[in-house]
């Protein structure tokens, strides 16, 4: 792998430190912090909702605390908004890498939920899943700046003279290990060019919206940039993964946690899922 400038983009906003747990002891060191948001406030006169025969509880005065991969925000946040207007729980949802989600669970013991990029993302946190289910196809393409000016075709073209490539980080992002194993075993990954890092899927599409590289091995739905486009190319099909929803044993609020199971079955998060780009598991 040739490196001209490595640059790790960080995520800019953290969130406070986690205080309370599960019980169990961990002596692992923690990590940055990573970014929460909470869900806009809504008016719970509405606090009940039904979809496909499914009714919703009032869960006024109940709060949820969920992790997910930072390429899913624009969704998950939109799915947690609705759950919030139907019932009137509290979402509060942190949002980062997968490595820095996984240190959060192991160090503060707490939290109800996490949506990974893929199912290989819960191993190092199996011993807190006490449940999962498969959601949406998480879908990795080869993207460019708009009008590919390298006419790049395929992972092959990425080897070019001048090409260069933003990357995801190996050792934290999903996207990243996915892209080291796609260009390993095409035999290329020691003959690309890398151009930078970063902590986020997002955050590359940025990047290469704003031609500080040639290409990027992204998540589909992370493809939304104006000045970004996908290559019409099968060579990461066999990469496809599947996002789960993970309960965790830290659970603080089982009935909450519960109902949102239920709503992530529900038409209504499917179809905000699908508005993004990802493709529902059937």
């Amino acid at each position: 792998m040739k490196k001209k400038t490595l640059a790790v983009l960080l995520a800019a906003a953290l969130g406070a430190s986690m205080l309370w747990g599960c019980g169990k002891g961990n002596d692992a060191g923690a990590s940055a912090p990573p970014a929460s948001t909470t869900a806009e406030s809504t008016d719970s006169s509405t606090a009940s909702g039904t979809d496909s025969g499914i009714q919703l509880p009032d869960l006024t005065g109940h709060t949820l605390m969920i992790y997910c991969g930072a390429g899913m925000t624009k969704p998950f946040q939109e799915i947690a908004d609705a759950f919030k207007s139907h019932t009137g729980c509290e979402m509060n949802v942190t949002y980062a890498n997968a490595g820095q989600i996984q240190s959060q669970i192991t160090t503060s013991e707490e939290g109800d939920l996490f949506i990974a990029g893929s199912g290989d993302e819960l191993k190092p946190v199996e011993s807190y899943v006490e449940g999962k289910k498969e959601l949406v196809k998480h879908i990795p393409v080869l993207a460019v700046q708009s009008g590919n000016p390298k006419n790049i075709t395929g992972l092959a073209d990425l080897t070019g003279d001048g090409v260069t490539l933003i990357m995801g980080d190996v050792d934290s992002t999903p996207i990243g290990k996915i892209a080291k194993k796609a260009m390993t075993d095409a035999g290329i990954f020691d003959q690309v060019q890398i151009e930078a890092t970063t902590a986020t899927a997002p955050q590359m599409s940025t990047a290469l919206a704003a031609k500080e590289a040639d290409a990027a091995i992204v998540w589909k739905e992370n493809c939304d940039a104006q000045d970004v486009e996908i290559v019409n190319t099968t060579d990461l099909d066999p990469y496809i993964k599947t996002i789960p929803a993970a309960s965790l044993s830290c659970a603080a609020d089982k009935d909450a946690l519960e109902a949102f199971n239920q709503y992530l079955d529900m038409d209504t998060a499917k179809e905000i899922w699908v508005k993004y780009g990802y493709e529902i598991v059937e």
